[in-house]
Parts: structure tokens; sequence; C-alpha cells
């Protein structure tokens, strides 16, 4: 059985290949912390609405009327795309890394991490107390 083929399951999915794609994006900052003239990088923030438009694209609406508007193609948005930002400080040597700045994002990323793997757990232990395969 493919879980990702549910929506809850699919977004979830995404939303931890996006938090471990901004794990890479912190590791390389605080690996370059002493390279001069390094920017320091950040991921373009995954949002619900385009998880939601990527894991529905499957559904339609249903149009029970003809003055009903009718749904066009989005073009999903994909959040893995790297973003300069504009640097709180910046040593002499042109670094833009705060390495206090970069621990804390690794902290709020970790702690965002377990919550959807809680959720992945916790909704498949749903899923197999609904077959009857629950311990």
């Amino acid at each position: 059985m493919d879980l990702n083929k549910f929506a809850l399951f699919s977004g979830l999915t995404k939303r931890m290949a996006w938090l471990n794609q901004r794990t890479k994006v912190i590791a390389q900052n605080i690996a370059n912390a002493d390279t001069p003239n390094y920017q320091a990088q950040e991921l373009q923030p995954l949002s619900f609405k385009q998880l939601t438009k990527t894991a529905g694209s499957g559904m339609t609406m249903a149009a029970t009327n003809a003055s009903h508007m009718a749904r066009g193609k989005e073009q999903a948005v994909r959040g893995e795309q790297k973003t300069s930002r504009t640097p709180y400080e910046t040593t002499p040597s042109g670094n833009s890394v705060v390495l206090e700045e970069q621990m804390m994002k690794l902290a709020e990323n970790q702690m965002q991490y377990r919550l959807v793997t809680n959720l992945y757990k916790k909704n498949v232990g749903l899923l197999k107390l609904a077959l009857g395969r629950a311990r």
C-alpha cells in the first residue's frame, strides 16, 4: 500500500523532505562560517497552501451549477529553492553567517521534524487500527 496516495501522508512526506533539505542548507552555512565573502543561505518557506496545491492535484471541485467558477490549472510552487537573505551582521571578511542564528534555526528545524514524524507515526497507527492490525 502506497501511503503517498493519501493527501495527508503526501503532505507530511513533502514537509519531511523540505526539513531535510533545510538541515543541509543550515549545515552548509555552519561549515562555511569562516569562509570569506560567504553569504548565508536559506530555503524558501514551504507553506500549507503549497502543500495543499501539490497534494490535492488529483482532486477536482464538483460544479453542481453552471454559474460555479471553474478551477484553473495551477503550477505547483516548490519550496526547495535557496534564497539569499539580508544579513543581520557581516564580518570584516564579508561572511554573513551568525552561528547563534544558525544553531537556533537548526534546533527549530529539529523540533518541526519531530512533530512531523510523530504525526506520521500516529496516522499510520490509526490506519493500522482501522485495518485491525494494531498491537
